[in-house]
């Protein structure tokens, strides 16, 4: 492996995020793989609602697609709120994902991705299963088997750091992220919009 292009997207709008802190780390680990990695934070680019129109005439729109297509796997930081990934994970994935009027493609057309996701509670485990699931069976996406779970349990009261022991699962999971992201990039096929 090297020299991928591995960006992580941090899709909280939140100034406190925790999953901001996580996109930062899972960067820093990835670049120590040895591969280009940037934190893309959407606080910074404004994305527009989706709303199938005015959307894709934004700078933002125009910035996080090349991003995205240009990527050879990404890493999708959020928070998890009310059971489910924050609502700027979909706006970001609808805007970015639209094919077929107008001539937009999709950029996430077999993209490998994974999850690092910030939540209050260790319950809501499973809240990404729909996202992947949606991403794996629109956009041929191969979804990364290990998520990055961290609750508000996983942070230290006093320095607000991940805790030691939950550092190992972040790593593993931007290892393997990497690793998929590697060997899929040699792929033969290339896929678009089918069912």
């Amino acid at each position: 492996m090297s020299g991928l292009n591995l960006p992580v997207i941090s899709c909280s709008l939140d100034p406190a995020s925790k999953s901001r802190s996580l996109a930062v780390a899972s960067s820093e680990l990835l670049r120590g793989l040895g591969h280009m990695s940037t934190v893309v934070d959407l606080t910074d680019y404004g994305l527009p609602a989706f709303d199938n129109s005015s959307v894709f005439d934004s700078v933002a729109f125009t910035a996080l697609h090349h991003i995205i297509s240009s990527a050879d796997g990404l890493v999708l930081a959020f928070p998890v709120y009310n059971w489910a990934p924050a609502a700027t994970v979909k706006s970001l994935i609808e805007a970015t994902g639209a094919t077929g009027e107008d001539g937009h493609v999709a950029a996430w057309f077999d993209k490998v991705v994974t999850f690092v996701c910030a939540a209050g509670l260790p319950h809501s485990y499973m809240a990404a299963g729909t996202l992947g699931q949606s991403l794996m069976l629109d956009f041929k996406c191969v979804i990364n088997p290990y998520t990055a779970y961290i609750s508000e349990r996983d942070w230290d009261e006093q320095s607000q750091e991940l805790k030691a022991e939950r550092m190992p699962r972040l790593a593993k999971t931007m290892t393997v992220h990497a690793e998929l992201s590697d060997l899929l990039s040699e792929r033969r096929y290339h896929s678009g919009w089918e069912i």
